[in-house]
């Protein structure tokens, strides 16, 4: 799966849970909440005031992507 700013959070973690870190280093402290399950990173971005590109590039060179 292509990591993207239309991914939702909740599918990205199911993919693997070890790159919480990467949200929680963004402000995005609410992981499991229902929410979070189903917004995309843009969204969630958007809430939490940070770059959506800058974390799907993290995410991307997490996954090898």
């Amino acid at each position: 799966m292509l990591i993207t700013r239309d991914s939702i959070i909740g599918e990205v973690l199911d993919m693997d849970a070890g790159c919480a870190p990467l949200f929680l280093e963004m402000g995005m402290h609410c992981l499991g909440c229902p929410s979070a399950r189903g917004e995309t990173i843009a969204e969630a971005c958007e809430v939490h005031g940070a770059d959506p590109d800058e974390l799907v590039k993290k995410l991307r060179e997490y996954f090898g992507e």
